[in-house]
């Protein structure tokens, strides 16, 4: 019968100081209000998006998985900076087949300024020779 009533104040004192500690006693409140987390924008705004900056990228968590807002403005910035780097890229590809095109059909570049071109000197050979 002891142990019952050992039990039973424990279980009360206990009580007692949880009340006591969440209630806080007054008015100083013991559980502050917490702001919400919100995304700090970690990715570069004056240089692009490297590797580094999306995996060093963490999004804040929300009740149940991440924010949509967030997840949403990270991706976008993410895509822009993907249809800017697809742009760049297409636009030095066709200049550098222009600039292949280029050198195709034009002057032989190597060849030295004294030479007669190769068609001249073939022509010349079977015209002396008949």
């Amino acid at each position: 019968m002891h142990v019952f009533w050992f039990l039973l104040l424990t279980m009360a004192v206990v009580v007692a100081a949880v009340t006591l500690a969440v209630v806080g006693g007054g008015k100083s409140a013991v559980l502050q209000d917490v702001e919400p987390e919100r995304l700090t924008d970690p990715l570069p705004a004056n240089r692009p998006v490297g590797r580094a900056d999306v995996e060093a990228m963490r999004l804040p968590m929300a009740v149940r998985g991440y924010r949509m807002a967030d997840v949403d403005e990270a991706l976008g910035r993410l895509g822009a900076e993907l249809a800017e780097r697809d742009a760049h890229i297409a636009e030095l590809e066709s200049a550098l087949a222009g600039a292949q095109a280029t050198a195709v059909n034009g002057p032989d570049l190597f060849k030295r300024q004294d030479e007669p071109p190769a068609a001249e000197a073939g022509g010349s050979d079977e015209e002396g020779g008949r």
